[in-house]
């Protein structure tokens, strides 16, 4: 009998020695008693188990083409679903691990306009530098501004017919092409990791994909803010004061905080123009969230109990563990400025300083962060895991939705 977690593990397994065998088609016999939770997982593994991302001019290696499970049980339903989710993270993968000379802002709003196309009920827009100033998005602009790569900012749509009184969920990914860390620079050890320093707005786009594909009955807006952090004699600086969309001014202490600084923007815009039912973000925001929970499990905060149990059920459901942090309220003055509205990195624990800043522009929705710091990028191969980026979160957000519906 094939468990949830084994399910996975064994699907993953199985496709990984059929591989190393050059097999490319093959049948699997499910136990009688399957049932359809398990053979999902199962095919979960088998999609996603022998992922591979290598630019190489060299004819690739044979692999598994396709695989047919034997069974009476009812599993068709659950495998396809499975198979919309496998190709959220298989997506949410290829756009972290593509290398960031390709990758500009430009081209991953490019590449979500395009996946978006045709696709009924989903539309998508990308704004560029010009519309980002003129409507005071400060924080991408300072973020995107040291770079010759300007920034810009995506927004995907699931509006299906019939859904105006629907509820309105607004997930919102964090889309640093690459991060220098700017004038705060990072040290030269790990920076190659960089190129999915926007691993969050990948599952964003990923996850918006999938919902359209399974028609979920509710609204999502996905938005995508975009920018490259580097050095130049037009980067930003510690001590500038950024205005955001929306008024709200931030006292810039480190350069290398800069996901906060786009997510701020986003946010705004997210409660003034969308007023949705409920607000997510997800990012790879802080490098203190991996000292704490290590490179597996996602830092979750959120502003309600129901919300935070509705996430981490979510993420369970899909093989995706999130812990929630907590919102410290005697830590929250740390992030008021004396000489501006907020303070972008006020010290102390970094990871709840950082929801903390979040949070002030969260326009009192209900409101969740998800630091996927750790478990975006993996350096070994376990369950459904490769090497490289995990695509992590894209199947929680797609499953928070389907609940929510």
């Amino acid at each position: 009998m094939f468990l949830r977690p084994l399910g996975r593990s064994a699907g993953a397994a199985l496709v990984r020695a059929a591989d190393e065998r050059e097999l490319a088609r093959y049948q699997v016999l499910l136990p009688e008693d399957v049932t359809a939770e398990q053979a999902g997982a199962f095919a979960l593994g088998l999609a996603l188990g022998g992922y591979r991302f290598k630019v190489t001019g060299d004819t690739p290696d044979a692999r598994t083409k396709s695989v047919l499970l034997v069974t009476s049980a009812p599993v068709a339903d659950a495998v396809a679903e499975a198979l919309v989710l496998a190709a959220a993270t298989a997506l949410t993968r290829d756009l972290a691990n593509t290398p960031s000379n390709v990758k500009d802002p430009a081209w991953l709003a490019g590449a979500a306009a395009r996946l978006a196309e045709g696709v009924t009920g989903l539309t998508a827009a990308v704004r560029d530098e010009k519309w980002l100033a003129e409507q005071g998005f400060g924080g991408v602009l300072a973020v995107g501004c040291g770079s010759a790569r300007p920034p810009r900012f995506v927004e995907l749509t699931w509006r299906p017919r019939g859904s105006a009184k629907a509820p309105h969920l607004v997930f919102v990914g964090k889309g640093i092409t690459f991060d220098t860390g700017g004038i705060s620079i990072k040290p030269a050890d790990g920076m190659h990791l960089m190129r999915t320093d926007m691993a969050g707005g990948a599952a964003v786009i990923a996850a918006l994909l999938a919902v359209a594909a399974l028609k979920l009955p509710l609204r999502v807006t996905g938005l995508v803010p975009c920018a490259e952090n580097h050095v130049s004699g037009t980067a930003y600086r510690p001590g500038d004061v950024v205005t955001h969309y929306g008024g709200k001014t931030t006292e810039v202490a480190n350069t290398d905080a800069e996901g906060r600084m786009v997510l701020a923007d986003a946010m705004t815009w997210a409660v003034r123009k969308h007023s949705p039912d409920v607000l997510v973000d997800v990012a790879t925001l802080t490098g203190a969230m991996k000292v704490s929970l290590g490179v597996r499990t996602g830092g979750l905060f959120a502003t309600t109990d129901s919300l935070a149990e509705q996430l981490i059920t979510a993420g369970s459901e899909v093989g995706e563990a999130h812990w929630r942090m907590p919102l410290l309220e005697d830590l929250a003055d740390s992030v008021r400025s004396d000489i501006a509205d907020v303070k972008q990195a006020p010290g102390g624990p970094g990871a709840i300083a950082a929801a903390l800043f979040l949070r002030e522009f969260s326009g009192q929705l209900p409101w969740a962060h998800l630091d996927i710091a750790g478990p975006a990028r993996s350096e070994s191969t376990y369950d459904e895991v490769v090497p490289g980026a995990t695509g992590f979160a894209a199947r929680t957000l797609v499953r928070f939705a389907q609940n929510y519906a």
